[in-house]
């Protein structure tokens, strides 16, 4: 591995005119091919984060993908190595699926003729609303889907422009238990495929314990536990993030189940 393979994210501050959000904050290295979740409770700083880390709020410290310095980066730029799926799609967007798909690949243009030709354009997208599980809406109007369609539809969004890094802030949030656990798998295999890192916000502990290969507990703008998901998600950081009595034992299968008996 060399460090054109690497995310490092060092003492990235960043925050609002009236209020400082994250402070000195540093994330593990990332590798190609990782899924990093982040967890903690409400107004912990995590869409404040991931919105610092998609160039979309500025920030002073270093995010380093590889030799190149993501903090200062013109959006264009940015936009073209790191990818930001927010929590929801906006409103009143007068496009189908396949339309708002193949928008979001011409944004992310590679200069690549095959890719950026009408029929190139067209696989990819059908290609990744097929994996993604949603062809059946590709002719279907944005406004007329359901918030949990809407979801994925802003992942396949995401997904086709085929970035490096990839945020994803809540992305299961409005999903049925079936589709959580689809998403949660296509993000790792792709992931893997492509060479991408992703770094998710979840709320779902036991999700984020059994699809992650890290986990980054933050508290007020804060790092507060990090490392496997074992490493971080133990009682003694869930006493102190969401102050909770817990319990985190082994399944049969070696993952992680968590037990919450008590408020601390």
């Amino acid at each position: 591995m060399t460090a054109a393979d690497l995310l490092q994210v060092r003492g990235l501050s960043t925050g609002y005119r009236d209020r400082q959000v994250i402070r000195q904050l540093d994330l593990p290295d990332m590798r190609a091919g990782e899924v990093l979740s982040l967890v903690g409770p409400n107004a912990a700083g995590k869409s404040t984060l991931m919105r610092a880390l998609a160039g979309l709020q500025p920030a002073t410290g270093s995010v380093k993908l590889g030799s190149h310095e993501l903090v200062g980066l013109p959006l264009a730029d940015h936009a073209r190595r790191v990818t930001y799926m927010p929590q929801t799609l906006p409103q009143g967007v007068a496009l189908s699926v396949l339309e708002s798909v193949l928008g979001a690949l011409r944004a992310s243009s590679t200069g690549n003729p095959a890719d950026d030709s009408h029929a190139g354009g067209q696989r990819r997208a059908v290609a990744i609303l097929e994996r993604v599980g949603i062809l059946h809406l590709a002719l279907e109007g944005l406004d007329h889907l359901s918030g949990g369609q809407r979801q994925l539809v802003s992942l396949a969004q995401a997904l086709v422009r085929e970035p490096r890094v990839l945020l994803l802030d809540e992305p299961i949030s409005a999903l049925d238990l079936q589709h959580q656990l689809r998403v949660m798998r296509l993000v790792r295999e792709l992931a893997r495929e492509r060479g991408m890192m992703a770094i998710m916000v979840l709320h779902d502990l036991q999700i984020a314990a059994r699809w992650s290969d890290g986990v980054v507990m933050l508290s007020q703008g804060t790092v507060v536990a990090t490392g496997t998901p074992g490493d971080a998600i133990t009682p003694e950081s869930l006493a102190r993030v969401y102050g909770v009595v817990a319990r985190v034992e082994h399944c049969s299968r070696g993952g992680l189940q968590i037990m919450v008996d008590d408020v601390a």
